[in-house]
């Protein structure tokens, strides 16, 4: 079981360019909550902040509740690599 719910998440992430806001929201949730995954707050603010550029609100919340518990260099590592998601996407 634990296998298919790692491709599904696996699955999302490659997605991802073309997702919703709320389907990166649910990205971030997956990370900052550890629901199938290891707990990792760097990739949850990163998934986090690209919902929150396309407008989740809720996304927005969670990211600062989160960017809290994170050191500024974690904070930087996370932007660092929402930049390099967005500079991936197709023109």
């Amino acid at each position: 079981m634990a296998r298919i719910e790692f491709a599904t998440v696996a699955m999302m992430e490659q997605t991802a360019q073309a997702a919703s806001p709320d389907a990166l929201f649910q990205l971030g949730m997956v990370y900052a909550s550890g629901r199938d995954v290891d707990v990792d707050l760097i990739t949850a603010h990163k998934w986090f902040n690209l919902a929150a550029l396309r407008g989740n609100e809720a996304a927005r919340n969670y990211r600062t509740e989160i960017a809290a518990e994170m050191s500024k260099a974690d904070i930087a590592k996370a932007q660092r690599m929402a930049r390099e998601f967005l500079s991936k996407r197709p023109n």
